[in-house]
């Protein structure tokens, strides 16, 4: 069974992620796009063991259908092929990837016009098709090439164009003939990411070095996720050699990580929080922000304190997007490490949000630690605890039941306001914090965030919902 979670349709290979499945998927899409009168659609693929391969063998279904397919020749950012669905005006677009999964994982994330993430009702009705018995069609990938049905495409430089139109990478080479050139390290995780970042960076002008750069499937035998546990060799490396910042992508691209000129690690909670209040304070941008569920609040003081809004939405960044279009807000992102800024993709981009935060660093003048400490004097700064916990089936219909259904409740230390099950089940503090318990949609994890005034009260919230729960 092929079910669509918050990024797409993710599964452990050999086990869900099969040849038959990823032919099924694409001759499912191939039956809809016909019926909708569409015939074109973009494929791309990460570094992933089998990504090539699948991208291909979807392709060869696709054509075999009379859909053209744009094919991606090279391993490729999930933004990139966004960036291709939107420019050239396609209905919709493919990336083979799990993104930040573990490496016995692979999927395909689908976008839709505009090179947004395919919405739910998008992915439901390919559901409602994919349970309907049909047969699959293919044609060999080099004789769809011969007939034109399959062809190669190299979009990276005009994604790169785009980017740097977007970017002030002239502030960024200015700040550079007034001191020495920024310093960045660079850890693309052994992901996609160091082509495109790398070419940026030098471009504007910087010092760029780099980590992890070859092709691994197994990603060095570390989760692809830029998160404090998995950056330890990009933290001794800014901190060895003096760098103005470390950047980290994802598998896909799509996810950034970040280490400051201290060599500490800055929460996706804090990087979005940055680049808001850059936009505001720095550029004049005005405008509401988007955050999800599981994400900070110091975005709403930071909204407030400019006269703006800030919008909840449930995690999945289709979410996020959907609601950047209505509210035309001008930042939106989630506490995962994914965001993206009006005027670019209406998706996640880690590509053009590292750029954004060099160009921070360049405008401002100010080491990253600076700018934040400035927020926090400002407004305040919230303290978080984050746990994941796996579960077997049995064990999760037993958490389902607790929270969803029964509705229960740890004692708390803190006062509580109200409870949303939007979501999971987010519990809001009348202190101002807040924690919420929830199910992974992209990793077989339940997830406990806790946001409070104190970082006492922030780990005694988790330890009562752990405690509750029996986790």
């Amino acid at each position: 069974m092929i079910k669509f979670g918050t990024g797409g349709w993710r599964a452990v290979i050999a086990d869900g992620f099969t040849k038959a499945n990823v032919q099924l998927l694409a001759q499912t899409l191939a039956d809809k796009m016909n019926a909708e009168k569409h015939s074109r659609i973009v494929i791309g693929y990460d570094r992933r063991f089998l990504s090539r391969e699948s991208a291909v063998w979807a392709a060869e279904v696709l054509a075999a259908n009379q859909i053209r397919v744009d094919f991606i020749e090279k391993a490729a950012p999930t933004p990139l092929v966004m960036f291709y669905v939107k420019d050239e005006e396609l209905p919709y677009g493919m990336a083979v990837t799990a993104s930040h999964n573990p490496a016995i994982y692979n999927g395909i994330k689908l976008f839709c016009q505009g090179g947004r993430d395919a919405d739910e009702a998008f992915t439901a009705d390919m559901e409602t098709l994919l349970a309907i018995p049909r047969g699959v069609s293919t044609v060999p990938f080099d004789n769809a090439v011969a007939k034109g049905l399959i062809r190669y495409i190299h979009p990276q430089n005009k994604y790169l164009d785009s980017i740097i139109e977007n970017v002030d990478v002239n502030a960024i080479r200015q700040a550079s003939d007034v001191q020495r050139n920024l310093r960045v390290a660079l850890d693309p995780m052994f992901g996609v990411g160091r082509t495109s970042l790398q070419t940026l960076l030098l471009t504007a002008r910087c010092d760029v070095d780099t980590i992890h750069e070859r092709h691994d499937a197994l990603f060095g035998g570390r989760l692809p996720s830029p998160s404090r546990h998995t950056l330890h060799d990009l933290i001794s490396y800014v901190k060895e050699n003096s760098c103005d910042i470390g950047i980290a992508t994802d598998g896909d691209a799509d996810r950034l990580g970040i280490i400051d000129d201290r060599g500490e690690f800055v929460h996706p909670n804090q990087i979005l929080v940055l680049l808001y209040y850059y936009l505001l304070e720095y550029k004049g941008w005005r405008g509401p922000v988007v955050r999800n569920i599981a994400t900070t609040h110091l975005l709403d003081k930071v909204a407030e304190a400019y006269g703006q809004q800030c919008h909840e939405v449930p995690v999945g960044f289709k979410h996020v997007s959907g609601k950047m279009i209505d509210t035309d807000a001008i930042i939106g992102g989630e506490s995962s490490g994914g965001l993206t800024v009006r005027g670019h993709i209406q998706g996640k981009d880690g590509i053009y949000a590292a750029m954004l935060l060099v160009e921070m660093l360049a405008v401002s003048q100010r080491k990253l630690s600076a700018i934040y400490k400035d927020i926090t004097d400002k407004f305040g700064e919230c303290f978080t605890d984050e746990r994941d916990f796996t579960f077997t089936e049995e064990r999760r219909r037993g958490i389902n039941t607790q929270l969803m259904v029964d509705k229960q409740l740890p004692d708390f230390p803190c006062a509580v306001e109200r409870v949303s099950y939007v979501d999971g089940c987010k519990v809001y503090f009348r202190n101002g914090g807040w924690i919420i318990a929830r199910f992974s949609g992209t990793e077989p994890l339940i997830r406990i965030f806790s946001e409070m005034p104190t970082q006492v009260w922030a780990v005694d919230c988790c330890d009562a919902m752990v405690n509750m729960l029996g986790l």
